[in-house]
């Protein structure tokens, strides 16, 4: 399981909002590609950035700091926030970022994103962000009245590379992993899953490992394959070092 340190971007700036709320915004490092090479010495091989401010307006908005952070570590990438086009798309890959995560563009315009998948195989994630087992898309802004199962079953064979399920309501809360909510996910495509929103230190990452003793397809390869811890690892709740030496983890 790949565990994805998260570097979300607000006026170029590394910050973790809570329940995805740009006013309730906690400054950790102004200087975002110091922060993704300290997370690169620590022994991350991946990073999950979020161009926050682009979620919000549609458009990319902090390209000169993601620019910066490819610059600055050679782990892979997987960027997402206010990429709506394929012309978004191709940008970004040839900047260096090895994968782009499509979540409001997978609400909106399905058939780009499948359009996507096929023109950049193993290259584009679907982001499915949720309150109440519901999607919410903008940059968490607008509600829909779309379940999470509904919106992967429309990407079930379309080669999306993987599914990354944040429950806002626990984001950068220190609340937990909805292990229940992601397993639900997980078993019910075949297309990979990334958990996300909550991670509050080990236990959480032992819980996601533990669901292979269980004997549930959501610890196989088609499973739950990644998670991306933002303020745990910030703040020190999870070490880096300790996480990383769990058996099955890298």
């Amino acid at each position: 399981m790949i565990l994805f340190p998260a570097i979300d971007l607000k006026q170029g700036q590394c910050v973790r909002l809570e329940q995805g709320d740009m006013a309730r915004a906690t400054v950790f490092n102004t200087d975002a590609a110091a922060q993704a090479a300290q997370f690169a010495e620590q022994g991350f091989s991946h990073l999950h950035i979020v161009d926050l401010d682009g979620a919000f307006a549609g458009a990319s908005v902090n390209r000169t700091a993601v620019e910066a952070i490819v610059g600055a570590t050679q782990a892979k990438i997987q960027l997402g926030g206010g990429i709506r086009s394929l012309q978004n798309i191709e940008d970004w890959l040839a900047a260096g970022i090895d994968r782009v995560i499509l979540g409001t563009l997978a609400m909106r315009a399905p058939a780009l994103v499948i359009e996507a998948c096929q023109k950049f195989p193993g290259r584009i994630s679907v982001g499915i962000d949720a309150r109440n087992g519901f999607v919410a898309v903008e940059g968490w802004a607008e509600a829909t009245e779309m379940r999470v199962g509904e919106l992967a079953a429309r990407f079930e064979d379309a080669g999306v590379a993987a599914l990354i399920y944040t429950d806002i309501d626990r984001d950068g809360l220190l609340k937990g992993v909805n292990i229940e909510a992601t397993q639900k996910l997980a078993d019910s495509t075949s297309i990979p899953v990334i958990a996300s929103g909550g991670l509050a230190g080990l236990d959480d990452v032992k819980a996601l490992l533990a669901l292979a003793d269980k004997g549930s397809k959501s610890a196989t390869g088609s499973g739950i394959i990644g998670a991306i811890s933002g303020r745990a690892l910030y703040d020190g709740r999870l070490d880096a070092a300790a996480v990383l030496a769990l058996d099955g983890v890298e």
